[in-house]
């Protein structure tokens, strides 16, 4: 009789051996101090990003007390920024470092259920039809930018980059949020952005630091920050004040607000929502510090890149120059069919993310891609290890706006975008992404249509350094302008 040969049944998988955090490589620090004195402070990002080359996308490391997890992997960041908030937090420090300096918790920093009605207020103002009635005061501060590159480019006057980029974004955000103009564009008044510019760096020196010192005694820079402190707050008072006597005198703007910030106090006036003007006014700090120098960081970047890139320089000058040539006429249609310069937004965000890293901690026991991460575990998630690996884009150390645009020789964007993630992922993704390119490409619609850029570098000659005070900024950039012919 003939033998039957029954199909072989494929081996179940074997499944993963899980590792504990003290499995971890990593690199060897001291008692006490741990990793501290490999790092510099303004280059930790760099520091960690090589630590992930040497010893692989999961390792440990400490500052000091704290012990982090370092994960470098996108899709286990993934995993991990899917679960907030209810599987993870920003760290307690933070949180605690922003409550000691008096500042009103906003939906960056709430956790749990307050940030959940938090963020439903917030995504109330950016509401697409919303941000469409903001357009216009938008257009009067790129106007404004035009004007005061136009004098710098007519007088031969080398433009300190950043400054000009945070003049503008302050400007927008304040028009466009809050109704305000403060027209520093034209009036070199920068009051709050000097005070603005103080917080986020007090609050990235005090998290970073093993001793509380300014407990006990202050230091010249603490009694700065904190008097920098009140003056934002009592901006932030008038702001919110201003918006609702706005509301009284007009109550149709309840229904069509004509800024972010009446948008929000009519959400947070709706019955139930469990809101007050504690939570407005920590949602307009977290406006302006955000929305301030990310977005003027990105741009530095962004400019910076296109000039040392001759051919995608050309091509995003072609793209402005054929779709929205005339700065005092643009229009949201024309700066949605900028498809290119969005593309150039995506491949500096890619290579030069102004929020290279943050971390959270583990609000349960879980795992972590292989690792049981106990509750209480600090997580260091390194975003830019991924983004510049030839293992997920070809060619990555290149800057190629390209590989963001769907028929992009040099791959996908849907993979480049899982992989590239500038604006974070899961539910805390950034609400204001949208109005963010969208200032991206009304600066660079300005620039590229009305200027031609003769220079773009430091002060000194020579390469441009990161230098990390919460947010990643380029030192130095200045830039020299000729008008187009």
């Amino acid at each position: 009789m003939e033998a039957t040969t029954l199909p072989l049944k494929p081996a179940p998988a074997a499944t993963p051996r899980l590792r504990d955090v003290k499995d971890l490589p990593g690199p060897r620090g001291v008692p006490v101090l741990g990793n501290l004195l490999q790092i510099d402070k303004q280059r930790v990002h760099q520091t960690v990003e090589q630590w992930s080359r040497e010893y692989g996308p999961m390792f440990r490391f400490k500052l000091g007390s704290r012990a982090f997890v370092a994960v470098s992997d996108h899709e286990v960041l993934q995993q991990v920024l899917r679960d907030r908030p209810e599987g993870f937090r920003r760290t307690a420090k933070l949180q605690a470092t922003w409550e000691e300096l008096g500042l009103p918790s906003g939906v960056f920093g709430a956790e749990g259920d307050a940030w959940a009605r938090q963020r439903r207020m917030v995504m109330a103002g950016f509401d697409p039809t919303h941000v469409r009635a903001y357009f216009p005061s938008l257009l009067t501060v790129s106007q404004r930018l035009h004007k005061r590159w136009q004098q710098a480019a007519r007088g031969h006057i080398s433009i300190d980059l950043q400054a000009d980029l945070m003049r503008y974004t302050v400007d927008a955000i304040t028009g466009l949020a809050f109704g305000a103009d403060l027209n520093t564009l034209e009036s070199d008044d920068v009051v709050i952005q000097r005070h603005l510019d103080k917080i986020f760096p007090a609050i990235f020196r005090r998290v970073l630091s093993q001793v509380r010192y300014w407990r006990y005694f202050k230091l010249p820079a603490d009694r700065e920050v904190e008097r920098s402190v009140v003056e934002v707050k009592a901006a932030i008072e008038g702001f919110v004040a201003q918006a609702r006597e706005r509301l009284r005198a007009r109550p149709e703007l309840r229904a069509h607000p004509s800024n972010l910030l009446e948008a929000m106090i009519a959400a947070a006036d709706t019955e139930g929502s469990g809101l007050n003007d504690t939570d407005v006014a920590g949602n307009v700090l977290t406006m302006l510090l955000a929305g301030e120098d990310t977005t003027a960081h990105t741009l530095a970047w962004m400019i910076h890149l296109l000039q040392e890139n001759p051919g995608a320089l050309k091509r995003a000058t072609e793209e402005v120059r054929r779709i929205a040539p005339d700065p005092a006429a643009f229009t949201p249609e024309q700066m949605r069919d900028l498809d290119f310069v969005e593309a150039c937004a995506h491949e500096t965000m890619r290579l030069k993310p102004v929020a290279p890293f943050f971390a959270v901690e583990a609000l349960r026991d879980g795992v972590v891609g292989d690792v049981r991460v106990p509750k209480g575990t600090l997580v260091w998630a390194v975003f830019r290890a991924d983004s510049v690996s030839d293992k997920h884009f070809p060619n990555a150390a290149a800057f190629d706006p390209a590989r963001w645009l769907a028929d992009g020789s040099a791959g996908a964007s849907s993979s480049a975008k899982r992989v590239s993630m500038p604006f974070g992922a899961g539910p805390r993704v950034c609400p204001g992404r949208y109005l963010a390119l969208l200032e991206m490409k009304m600066v660079m619609a300005t620039l590229l249509g009305q200027f031609d850029i003769e220079h773009v570098g430091t002060t000194d000659g020579g390469a441009v350094r990161e230098q990390l005070s919460f947010t990643m900024a380029p030192m130095g950039l200045r830039m020299r302008l000729r008008e187009r012919a």
